[in-house]
């Protein structure tokens, strides 16, 4: 099968979009199928871009000061591309942009789009207008773009029913991204905490993700920072960057606390896998995630983690199971004392991170690219069986039409047999 991609976040950008891109496109090839993944172009794009699998569109880079790159359109570009490739499926990963071009491409040649609903986009608008008219658009917006495709992706329970709230009409169905729950029980903690300087005897409170505003760093770094004054072996370990990066720093250096934070700035392969190893205890507070995938992962790593209850976090995180799973409205304070707990019961934290482990493997990689893979083969069915029937309903038509055309010859001959007969009487009558 040949499946076309279109994302407006691609490697080398991280983020939960990205990196789920990036995850199911390869584990497809894997299976042995062709994918195209149309994205915009990016700062610091691999040399060895192999352009048979990946075509860059221009791009504003850096847009509006944010770490995204908005797609400039050229259609002419996408549609020669998209031709050559020949894709049975048309994939989007976004309601606008390079999304509307998945439109565009699917519907000019009859073939299925489907859609994944990676983002709750009213927790983005910030970087555009912050107002709650623009946040009640782009979910109208993400509504009707759901609507105009065969197929909706929501990668958590949650998330599916949230969209269905909304009025998301079109089938949807619940894939998350898989997590390589083999490569992150093989990574090398210890490795990680010698090349970072971080003694083997600290207590790591460990995070993972894009340093921004709609990640709730905020209440993340004070609880954290509670955790800190009342526990002189523990430090904190933020894998990631952003633009909330510059604040989270000037936050601990404000408390006297600069030494007991560790920046260790975005981190892929074997080096992030050997970051989540490092770690004692994974926290998580953002409210704006639709799967989590970063709390997979950490479990993946044996991991536990302790978040506030919010989509995406809670299909993956059970209290006093894998860790704890904090109400949405949690204090600052309560988080810390979780935090305590785990830290103060090494036969509960060790039974956690085997849960942990479990719970992860439920996110195989090859799993969920099975999964997406039926989704679409179902699709396309669906869209060849429709074809079928438009193709047996035209038949049937001309086929009544050419019955109708029959009778009306028959009728119109004798019709105007009767006339002659009746004319000539009339003409011979005269005479």
């Amino acid at each position: 099968m040949n499946i076309c991609m279109f994302t407006n976040t691609y490697l080398p950008h991280v983020g939960g979009v990205a990196r789920s891109v990036s995850c199911f496109e390869q584990d497809l090839r894997r299976l042995g199928h062709r994918v195209l993944v149309i994205a915009p172009t990016f700062h610091g794009e691999p040399e060895d871009e192999d352009p048979a699998r990946v075509l860059r569109v221009p791009a504003i880079r850096n847009f509006n000061g944010s770490d995204f790159s908005a797609s400039i359109p050229a259609p002419l570009q996408i549609h020669k591309r998209v031709d050559e490739f020949a894709p049975d499926i048309i994939h989007s990963h976004h309601p606008y942009l390079l999304g509307d071009a998945a439109i565009r491409a699917g519907r000019s040649r009859n073939l299925p789009v489907i859609f994944t609903h990676h983002t709750r986009y009213e927790e983005y608008t910030h970087y555009v207008l912050s107002s709650k008219t623009m946040q009640k658009f782009v979910i109208n917006l993400a509504t009707a773009y759901a609507n105009g495709c065969t197929w909706v992706i929501a990668p958590s329970g949650s998330i599916a029913e949230l969209i269905k709230e909304r009025g998301v009409t079109a089938p949807v169905e619940v894939i998350p991204t898989g997590v390589d729950c083999q490569r992150f029980q093989q990574g090398d903690g210890g490795r990680f905490r010698q090349k970072a300087g971080i003694a083997g005897n600290v207590e790591l409170i460990g995070h993972v993700g894009r340093l921004a505003p709609e990640k709730n760093l905020d209440f993340l770094a004070a609880a954290v920072k509670s955790y800190l004054r009342q526990n002189t072996r523990a430090k904190f370990l933020v894998v990631g960057d952003g633009p909330s990066a510059p604040e989270l720093k000037a936050s601990f250096a404000r408390d006297d606390l600069a030494d007991r934070l560790i920046m260790a700035g975005k981190k892929t392969g074997d080096d992030l896998v050997d970051a989540y190893c490092a770690m004692d205890i994974f926290v998580f507070s953002s409210h704006s995630e639709t799967q989590g995938l970063v709390v997979a992962e950490a479990m993946a790593a044996g991991c536990p983690v302790i978040a506030l209850d919010a989509s995406g976090v809670r299909e993956v995180v059970k209290d006093h199971h894998n860790g704890r799973l904090l109400p949405a409205v949690a204090g600052t304070e309560e988080f810390a004392k979780a935090l305590w707990g785990c830290f103060a019961d090494g036969e509960l934290a060790a039974r956690w991170r085997q849960n942990a482990q479990t719970t992860a493997r439920e996110f195989d990689r090859l799993k969920m690219a099975q999964k997406i893979l039926d989704l679409y083969q179902r699709a396309r069915q669906n869209q060849l069986d429709t074809a079928q029937e438009y193709h047996r309903f035209f038949e049937r038509w001309e086929h009544l039409l050419a019955g109708v055309k029959n009778e009306w010859d028959m009728l119109s001959s004798k019709v105007g047999a009767i006339a002659d007969t009746f004319g000539t009487d009339e003409h011979d009558h005269r005479q």
